[in-house]
């Protein structure tokens, strides 16, 4: 059973073309000897958290930490309660799942702070990774900052009601997408389960939810990044 173990973890590790927990996605990566470093990613403290409760630090669509995807990561009132996403591909998740979203917000990239998405200038396209999508978008406070950054890595500067109105044209596609990536990591969670952690009978709507828990009871000793990913996909979905 170790031996199947290590070989579920190499495989998850190959899973994704990004580097942090294997649900972005981006055009050319993977191409090289090295993986790129995980661009989008800050330290703690640097990164703010506007939801609250024991999954605050875990997107609560697909369950993906948070700090780990930051500069893409957008937060919004839903239903009345403050929600933080790690991409806008999860927001408007939310919104067609028919709840009241308003108070969207997006971190600006110049000063990793969260402003209102209608205000941010967003460069679609860039040579840096995508989260959630093949496309990768970046927010900035000012169109000059968006412009900037767009000569330096490529991309387009589009609106927020632009980016919104493609998110929402190409949902279904990257959906299906998606939840084929997230059926195999699940596949494999099973697996790093039942050889890592502790017997769990806890039921979970949310990936989030199972990771928070995982945490806080240490229910499988050292387990992070992907292979925590992978864990809190299968306890979600069993």
């Amino acid at each position: 059973m170790k031996k199947l173990f290590w070989i579920a973890v190499a495989v998850l590790g190959m899973l994704s073309l990004t580097q942090a927990e294997g649900m972005g996605m981006q055009k050319g990566m993977g191409q090289g000897k090295h993986m790129p470093k995980n661009y989008r990613m800050v330290p703690m403290n640097k990164a703010e958290i506007l939801q609250k409760g024991p999954a605050k630090m875990f997107c609560p669509k697909c369950g993906m930490t948070l700090p780990m995807f930051y500069r893409t990561n957008h937060a919004a009132k839903v239903d009345g309660k403050m929600e933080q996403f790690c991409s806008i591909h999860c927001l408007v998740e939310e919104m067609k799942a028919g709840k009241k979203v308003t108070d969207v917000r997006v971190v600006d990239n110049s000063t990793l702070k969260f402003i209102p998405a209608e205000k941010a200038w967003y460069v679609v396209g860039s040579s840096k990774p995508a989260t959630m999508s093949k496309v990768s978008k970046y927010a900035f406070g000012t169109k000059e900052a968006a412009e900037t950054f767009a000569k330096e890595y490529g991309g387009k500067v589009e609106s927020y009601a632009d980016v919104l109105k493609m998110v929402e044209a190409n949902f279904d596609k990257e959906a299906a997408m998606i939840a084929k990536r997230q059926g195999m990591m699940a596949k494999k969670g099973e697996m790093i389960y039942k050889n890592k952690c502790r017997p769990i009978e806890e039921k979970f709507t949310t990936a989030a939810e199972a990771k928070a828990y995982i945490k806080a009871h240490d229910s499988c000793p050292g387990l992070k990044g992907k292979p925590l990913q992978a864990v809190g996909l299968y306890l979600k979905s069993r």
